[in-house]
Parts: C-alpha cells; structure tokens; sequence
C-alpha cells in the first residue's frame, strides 16, 4: 500500500534488538587494599620461610645449647671455649702436592687442628703424636674427626714425617693470614695449642699445651671432644657432605 512505512523486513526485527544494550559493572579493587593483600602475602611466605630454617637448625642449637648449658654440677671444659666463635676464613691454602685448597672447603666434619713450621720440632712431633691418637681413640666416631696439620711457612717436609702424617689433612698457610684467624692464649705461640673447630667452620675451642708423656691432659682432651661428638650426634655424620 502506497504510503505505508512498514515492511516484512521491519516486521520480522526480533523486539530485543531494540532494547538498550545491558552491561553488569563490577567494582575494581582498590589500590590500598591490594597493597595490603599483597603484603600479607609476603608476610606469611617469611614466616614459612623462617619456620623452616628454624627446624633445620634446632638439632644444632639444642646440641650447643646443651654442651654450653645444660651441663651437669661440677662439668668443666679442660679446652678453652672462643667466644665470638670465629669462622674459617676464606683463604686458600696449599697441599704438599702444590695444590690449591680452599680452607672453609674443610667444613662438614671436627676438625683437630695443630699449626707449626715444616721443620716440625720436638713439640710439633708431640702434637701431631697426639692428634693421631686421639683421633684413633674415638672408635667408631673417628671418622667424624678430620687430623689437621697447618704449616705456616715453606720449610720442606721430611719424607719420613710426610708418610707419618698421610692419614692428616696437611696444608700451607700464610703465616700473617693464619694470625687473624687462630690466636695462642696469652704467654703461649700459635704452635703451643690444640685448636678444635666444629662442623660449620668455626674455631670454638683452644686446649692448653701438652707436653710429651702428660697423660692427664691427653684425657681430658679425649673428654671434651667426645662429649662435643655425644651433642652433635643428631645432626653431624662421619665425612663432608658432597659439594
């Protein structure tokens, strides 16, 4: 019809094509309070992270804290304990082979430390004699004792003594470099002393001098490191962990 505006084509228009267009808005979060959630976050992963580190080192800690602590009336330490313990240093030693060697390489098992010159006179005879001894003495916890000879010069080792020492960890040291790290009680040399160092590194204990045939200080050298080792035993195996 002549006129008329409608057409099949408007007619068929499904009626929702003409309904305005519905969106559902949501709220963005505010930056205040992702910051604070972020932060919580962070909080919580610390916490974890530090409850975790806490169980590995509380077999060390209760082990020390029981040597130090704990201890029963009348219990005294014939050695002398270092207080601040003082860690290896990082320092590269030397072997009798020429080889370099890291010093805090040595970590991971007690070490029974004598220091001397490589002429090695009567009184480092005497040391390394008791080293030897005393490590062998432990029985089944010796392999948790590393015998360690520190050379703080370049004097040639005699091949007699070089065989007597194979079973030893032996190394050179720099002489001013070994000073800051292991010092002689007063009135005494840097090769006077026994020195103990634990597991971690560090130097925690100087025993006064023994001289040749003192069985008595040789005992109770024997007492100290083996109530160390009775303390440490939850936690400290025999040999170096792997690298």
């Amino acid at each position: 019809m002549s006129g008329s505006s409608s057409s099949p084509h408007a007619a068929a228009r499904s009626p929702l094509l003409d309904e305005p267009l519905g969106l559902t808005v949501h709220s963005m979060p505010e930056p205040r309070a992702a910051v604070i959630g972020d932060g919580a976050r962070t909080r919580t992963g610390r916490l974890k992270m530090l409850l975790v580190l806490a169980v590995c080192a509380a077999p060390v800690v209760a082990s020390y804290f029981t040597y130090y602590v704990v201890r029963p009336e009348g219990r005294r330490s014939h050695g002398e304990l270092i207080e601040p313990q003082r860690s290896l240093p990082a320092v590269t030693a030397e072997s009798l082979q020429g080889q370099p060697v890291s010093l805090p390489s040595l970590k991971g098992q007690w070490l029974l430390v004598s220091v001397s010159g490589g002429a090695c006179g009567d009184n480092c005879e005497n040391n390394l004699y008791l080293q030897r001894q005393l490590r062998e003495s432990f029985g089944k916890d010796k392999d948790r004792v590393d015998w360690v000879w520190l050379i703080d010069d370049r004097a040639t080792v005699r091949p007699d003594l070089q065989a007597a020492v194979a079973p030893a960890t032996v190394l050179r040291v720099d002489a001013a470099q070994l000073s800051q790290w292991l010092a002689p009680a007063a009135g005494n040399s840097l090769h006077d002393h026994l020195y103990l160092v634990d597991p971690m590194g560090n130097w925690m204990m100087r025993f006064p001098p023994v001289r040749e045939r003192d069985a008595a200080s040789a005992r109770n050298i024997k007492r100290d490191v083996e109530r160390l080792l009775r303390a440490s035993a939850s936690w400290d195996t025999a040999g170096r962990p792997a690298r």
